[in-house]
Order: structure tokens, then C-alpha cells, then sequence
């Protein structure tokens, strides 16, 4: 039998509460936080290596995922066509980049001096089959899988733990870090398209132990200050916490090992006390409180990625991996399908792009690039900004049952740009090439499973490595093969 000291339930703070997901992170708010999340680091410690090899194996240690949900007009952004008729050529100038022969739009003067930096994707390129609305192509994204089902209205199922995981979710249970921090951070908005939230953002039938830490700090979308109303106390330690609850669950531990020599045996080789050691300086080291103070950076550096939303969202995730955190995605701070500043631009295109998304997204991005550049970051962390798609080379024409005015473009998966840098991906490099209206790829197209397949091989994980999802069935991480020709 094993005998307890204390109170039963006095070590919670809600009773009278079932404990959450968002409870097991919250360190006052439930005193099996240590168990939980040592247990979820024995998970993710289990994984063993993957053969592979080939250019740019292995040589990521973390990644930046910008996702511009909404999917951004690459024709008004970087892969202008002066040269294509008068309803195809963006309104915007084309203007030189650091890389001889290649222009962007006036839209992005800031990137077209730091383009030296990163390689663009111009040919991302993938037949709909059910995916021209927002949801399901964000999930082929976020996953390399299509959905299941997709209503008559283009709207999908909300998150299922029956879904394919996140490739995050895959990367930190494949790749477990050794650093107590968070290892999958998802700021500042879930993944959304109307009312549908989150969909494509889970671990799925991999279990919640590797969903992402999420940071949505409140306020709307339109709340360009959102970031500084973070809150960090999801990682606060209360007073009396090591002094009383922490010596507790120390003494549980304790005690289950004494009393089960049998388990403890059985379960030796995976190091449970390095786990748990490992949980609880994740709640007392301060690290990922002292990761998420962006009052920390000077004010010029902040000014640089942008006072607004998006841009201190980039900020905030070079300080994460710069902590120690594995994988943090950047969603563009707009409901996929709305106005103002998304990049769902059916109508009004000319001024939404201008004097909204496309400024904030020019400075947050360059000035990533540039600080992980200087920090040395660049050489170990893979960035990624791309869309679920394009928008179509014909302004105002119908190519997903949507309304179009006559300066808007509608939905376009069959070829658009993609930006991917860092961790031996080649600098200065255009891979791909558009025809002469953008609408689709002359050579080298990039399908969004090859583009997942390219990031797993970077983290040293084989692309087609089976996992097992909620039936036991096999399932590959993905379907496809890295392409190798993106690495140095």
C-alpha cells in the first residue's frame, strides 16, 4: 500500500474543476503539473534516430514558421510581371532586390534589401481537388494530409483528435529538446477560417502531451498592441509553491518508487527522474518567462520588426529560439477569410495590401532575417513564410465561387511564392520559375508535402517515417521527398 502525507485535494487550486490542457501548463494550477509534463518529456525521449542524409541533414535546430493564413497575391508582392496584360500586371512597381535580375513590388522595400539572405520558392504549386477554400489548404499545409470531409459551403469539421498532426507536433516528439523550455510555442491567433479555429494547429491522434503552447494574448484583430498585453503568469511560480506543493509531489514520486519496486524496474530505462527534473526546471528556471518579456530588447530593435501585431510576433519568436524553443509558428494576426488586413483580398486590394498587410509584413519578416542573421541564429534556425495559396492572375474573375471586385484577385493554388532560409538553405537563391502571368510553374514546382518533407529533413527526420494514428494504422509523416535542391 502506499501511504501519502496531507490533505487530499489541498494542493488544488479549483477543486472542484477537471483539470484542462491549458491547467497542466498553468504551475498553480493543479499539483500533477510536474507528473504531466514529465511524462509528456519521457514521450518525446522515446523517439530513436532516423537514418537519412543528403544536403542540409540535420542541420536545423529549431524553426520559424511565418504563416500568412488568407493566402498573400504573389503577383503584387514578389513575383511581379511588368510585362503581362493590363488585368494581370499588379498596380504596384516592380523594384530591384540584392539579387541581380530579380524584383520585387514597392510593396517590400525592406525585403528586397535583405533577399541576399533567403531563397524564394516562386513555383509552390498544387491542384485544388476540394482545396480552394482557406481551411482545407491550410491543412494540407500545417499537415501534408487532406481533410476528410469539407461541407457544401467549403467550411470543414472543427479539430479532431482522429487529425493528422501539426508537423510542429511531429518535430518535437521526433526531435525532443534537451532544454527546459517550451518546445512549440503558437502565437498570436490560432489558425481560422470563420468559425472553424484551430484546424491543421493540433497534434491530433499523436495525444494533446504535443500540442503547441498557445499565446493569444487578447484584444481583436485589428488591436495592433495585442503583444503588449502578454501574459506570462501561465509560468509563474505561486510563493508557496516549492516551498509546500513542489516538496510534495517530490515525496509522491518518492513514494510510488519505494513502494513499486516492480514498475520502477520496468520502467529504468526511461530515466523518469531525469524527466521530472526536467519538468520542474521548466516552472522554476524562469526561462520561458523571461523569453516572453519582449521589454527586454532595446526600443530601436523593436522598431525595426514594427509596432504592431505581427511584428513583435516575429520578435517574440527569435527570442523564443533563441531560449530554446523548437518550433514556434507566427500565424498572420487575421482571420484567413475577413477584411482589412488580411490577405484575402477579393476587393480592395490596391489599398488593403498597401497601407496594411503588406508594411507590416515588409518589416517584421526583413527584420527577422536580419537579427537572427547578425545573432548567428540563421545558421541553426529555419525560416519558412509562405500561404495556404495565391491569388489568381486575372483580377476580378471567380476561381473559388467567391465575389470579385475588379481590382481583386481571387484564390490561386496552382503557383505562387514561398520564402525559406536558414539552417543550410541556400542564400540568394530563386528555386523555380512562373510563366509570363504567374499562373503557373515553367520548372521545378514545389507541392506544399514536398515543402514539409523538406523542412523534416532538415530537422534530421526522414519524411516518410511511419507514425500511428487513433485506429493504429501506419501513416507516413508525409508523402513526398525533401527537395535537397534547396540546400547549400
Amino acid at each position: 500500500m502506499i501511504g501519502l502525507s496531507g490533505e487530499l485535494g489541498k494542493d488544488l487550486c479549483d477543486r472542484h474543476l477537471p483539470m484542462s490542457r491549458r491547467d497542466v501548463l498553468k504551475v498553480g494550477g493543479s499539483s500533477m503539473l510536474g507528473l504531466s509534463l514529465g511524462a509528456m518529456l519521457q514521450m518525446k525521449a522515446q523517439a530513436s534516430p532516423l537514418a537519412g542524409g543528403g544536403p542540409g541533414w540535420g542541420k536545423a535546430k529549431s524553426i520559424i514558421m511565418i504563416y500568412l493564413q488568407g493566402g498573400p497575391s504573389h503577383l503584387d508582392l514578389w513575383d511581379p510581371k511588368p510585362d503581362a496584360p493590363d488585368n494581370v500586371r499588379s498596380i504596384f512597381k516592380p523594384i530591384p532586390t540584392k539579387i541581380p535580375g530579380v524584383n520585387f513590388t514597392e510593396l517590400l522595400p525592406n525585403l528586397a534589401k535583405v533577399n541576399d539572405k533567403f531563397t524564394m520558392m516562386r513555383s509552390v504549386s498544387y491542384t485544388p481537388k476540394g482545396l480552394f477554400n482557406h481551411t482545407a489548404a491550410i491543412y494540407q499545409m500545417m499537415t501534408g494530409y487532406t481533410t476528410d470531409k469539407v461541407s457544401p459551403s467549403g467550411q470543414l469539421e472543427p479539430p479532431s483528435p482522429k487529425d493528422f498532426p501539426n508537423f510542429g507536433s511531429n518535430i518535437v516528439r521526433l526531435r525532443p529538446s534537451n532544454e527546459p523550455m517550451l518546445p512549440f510555442v503558437m502565437l498570436p491567433r490560432p489558425l481560422q477560417e470563420s468559425g472553424v479555429v484551430g484546424k491543421g494547429g493540433t497534434a491530433g491522434f499523436l495525444g494533446k502531451a504535443y500540442d503547441p503552447y498557445t499565446l493569444y494574448p487578447p484584444g481583436g484583430d485589428m488591436d495592433m498592441q495585442k503583444m503588449a498585453k502578454i501574459r506570462v503568469d501561465d509560468l509563474e511560480m505561486r510563493p508557496d509553491m516549492f516551498g509546500v506543493r513542489l516538496k510534495r509531489r517530490a515525496r509522491l514520486r518518492n513514494s510510488i518508487n519505494e513502494a513499486m519496486p516492480v514498475i520502477d524496474k520496468a520502467v529504468e530505462h526511461y530515466n523518469l527522474n531525469t524527466h521530472y527534473d526536467r519538468a520542474l526546471d521548466l516552472v522554476s528556471s524562469g526561462r520561458a518567462r523571461e523569453a516572453f518579456n519582449l521589454g527586454q530588447e532595446k526600443e530601436a530593435l523593436r522598431d525595426t520588426y514594427g509596432r504592431n501585431t505581427f511584428g513583435q510576433s516575429c520578435l517574440l519568436a527569435r527570442r523564443l529560439v533563441e531560449a530554446g524553443t523548437r518550433v514556434v509558428e507566427v500565424i498572420w494576426p487575421k482571420v484567413a477569410n475577413s477584411d482589412n488586413h488580411s490577405w484575402d483580398v477579393h476587393k480592395g486590394l490596391p489599398k488593403r495590401m498597401k497601407d496594411q498587410s503588406a508594411p507590416m509584413l515588409d518589416m517584421g519578416l526583413s527584420g527577422l532575417m536580419t537579427d537572427l542573421d547578425q545573432r548567428g541564429l540563421l545558421d541553426e534556425t529555419m525560416v519558412v513564410c509562405v500561404g495556404e495559396f495565391g491569388r489568381s492572375p486575372e483580377k476580378g474573375v471567380s476561381t473559388s465561387g467567391n465575389g470579385n471586385s475588379a481590382d481583386g484577385r481571387d484564390h490561386w493554388p496552382y503557383c505562387y511564392t514561398g520564402v525559406i532560409a536558414g539552417a543550410g538553405i541556400k542564400r540568394g537563391y530563386v528555386h523555380g520559375e512562373s510563366d509570363k502571368t504567374g499562373s503557373s510553374p515553367l520548372e521545378n514546382p514545389v507541392h506544399p508535402r514536398e515543402l514539409l518533407a523538406t523542412i523534416y529533413h532538415g530537422f534530421g527526420i526522414n519524411p516518410e517515417t511511419i507514425v500511428y494514428n487513433h485506429l493504429n494504422q501506419p501513416r507516413e509523416l508525409v508523402k513526398a521527398q525533401a527537395v535537397t535542391e534547396l540546400f547549400s
